[in-house]
């Protein structure tokens, strides 16, 4: 290992693994996300001779792959607990916060992979549209495009999903939170 290769990693770590930890936390939670991260910068290092010029939307790029990687091996897993019926039950009423999350998360659920980490590179990680193109390998252009429709399809998602969306809801319940 070159001095500048060492240098180089030490300082993607330092820069980047706390928003590829958050990233991740976000998607399998914390006590899977340091595996995450592990896997990312050890791709960052083999693949250490093609350094980007944007180094975080790479690096999101490839959390994305990795994180697609273990969901396609754990679905099997998913599919055999849900077969089999054991899904949680909630015992207790939720809380109106809790309750819009889940609808939220239910909108979210309904979009297909694509749609759902465009809405979740912009909105979650802050990327600006170029930077998150560069994430998902692709121009800015079509990213924009994809973004709109991916907007498009999550209200209509929500929409089905509530009924209403979550803004009309809470002006129904006479404004109990101020958002």
């Amino acid at each position: 290992m070159s001095d500048a290769d060492r240098r180089w990693l030490e300082e993607l770590w330092s820069n980047y693994a706390s928003r590829i930890f958050a990233y991740a936390a976000r998607r399998v939670g914390q006590q899977h996300a340091d595996d995450v991260v592990s896997d990312v910068f050890v791709v960052a290092w083999r693949q250490r001779k093609q350094r980007p010029r944007k180094e975080l939307p790479w690096l999101y790029g490839v959390a994305r792959r990795v994180l697609a990687d273990r969901f396609r091996a754990e679905s099997r897993w998913e599919r055999l607990i849900e077969r089999a019926g054991n899904q949680p039950r909630l015992e207790e009423p939720l809380d109106d916060d809790v309750a819009d999350r889940l609808r939220l998360a239910a909108a979210l659920d309904k979009l297909a992979e694509p749609d759902r980490e465009a809405l979740l590179l912009t909105a979650w990680e802050g990327l600006k549209p170029s930077e998150a193109a560069v994430a998902l390998a692709m121009t800015a252009s079509a990213f924009r495009m994809r973004l709109t429709r991916a907007r498009r399809r999550f209200r209509s998602a929500l929409a089905e999903n509530t009924g209403a969306d979550i803004a009309a809801e809470r002006s129904k319940r006479g404004g109990q939170r101020a958002k």
